[in-house]
């Protein structure tokens, strides 16, 4: 036991992926065809954890905003690239990855900083120790929401294309004619959060809450730090999510408000 919590084992860890390993197992034996996509994110996982918990010590022993800033553009940059490629019909070129990435720029970053520099106060206000979990929570939210609601609102504007180019025939602005899909992406792209939240403390005791107890804080100095991300969060996933949805938008249609799903992979 370390600092009050208990250590945990390679052979621990091990036992523990046996039940990834037999949920692999499951899906070959009923041909679901998951197996691969399990295991290998199982193991990308894991290298990934490990690697991250040796880059998180150094920088926690040397504090040094040069460091967190290209820690925080990396994180950003590799959930852009995942919003990006969930997608089934994902923009063409950069603009899939510009898309997602600029939006979570936005939307994430400036709530993190915000809550550093006005609510937390670290000093320094960007000690790596808050900065970085904190944005990798709002990071790894937004891009779910993003990637659900971009690939709810591409996918349905391929469906609907029909639909859509008769009411610009009929005179509607390009915002207009694809309306009601964006509220459906952006519905969908909220529900994970809205569910968390309406779920926190009923249903499940959320991530950062559970590791704060498990770590020997008070449960309601625990339970207050939950409160404030689980706010953080929604609000950063909301934003990016909308700003995502009008940059999609906007980026479907071209200045004389033609349909252009030529800008789209699978739209031949």
């Amino acid at each position: 036991m370390t600092g009050g919590v208990i250590s945990l084992t390679p052979l621990d860890l091990a036992l523990a992926a046996i039940a990834v390993i037999a949920l692999a197992g499951m899906s070959f034996r009923l041909r679901l065809g998951l197996e691969r996509r399990i295991l290998i994110a199982g193991l990308r996982m894991t290298v990934q954890l490990l690697a991250v918990g040796f880059v998180l010590k150094t920088l926690f022993a040397f504090v040094h905003l040069g460091w967190v800033i290209l820690m925080a553009l990396f994180m950003l940059s590799m959930a852009g690239y995942e919003a990006m490629s969930r997608q089934k019909r994902r923009f063409r070129g950069p603009w899939g990855f510009a898309t997602g990435s600029g939006a979570m720029f936005v939307s994430s970053f400036s709530v993190i900083v915000l809550t550093l520099v006005v609510l937390v106060q670290p000093d320094p206000w960007y000690t790596p120790q808050y900065a970085i979990p904190m944005l990798g929570m709002m990071l790894g939210n937004t891009m779910n929401g993003i990637s659900i609601s971009m690939d709810r609102l591409t996918q349905g504007v391929w469906e609907q294309r029909g639909v859509i180019e008769q009411r610009l025939l009929l005179g509607q602005e390009r915002g207009e004619a694809v309306a009601d899909i964006r509220r459906d992406a952006m519905r969908l792209g909220m529900i994970p959060m809205i569910n968390g939240m309406a779920a926190a403390g009923v249903v499940s005791l959320p991530g950062m809450m559970t590791g704060q107890i498990l770590g020997g804080s008070a449960p309601i100095d625990a339970v207050k730090y939950q409160i404030l991300i689980m706010f953080l969060i929604t609000a950063s996933t909301g934003f990016g999510v909308m700003l995502a949805l009008v940059m999609s938008s906007r980026r479907l249609f071209d200045e004389r408000h033609r349909l252009r799903l030529d800008r789209l992979h699978g739209a031949e």
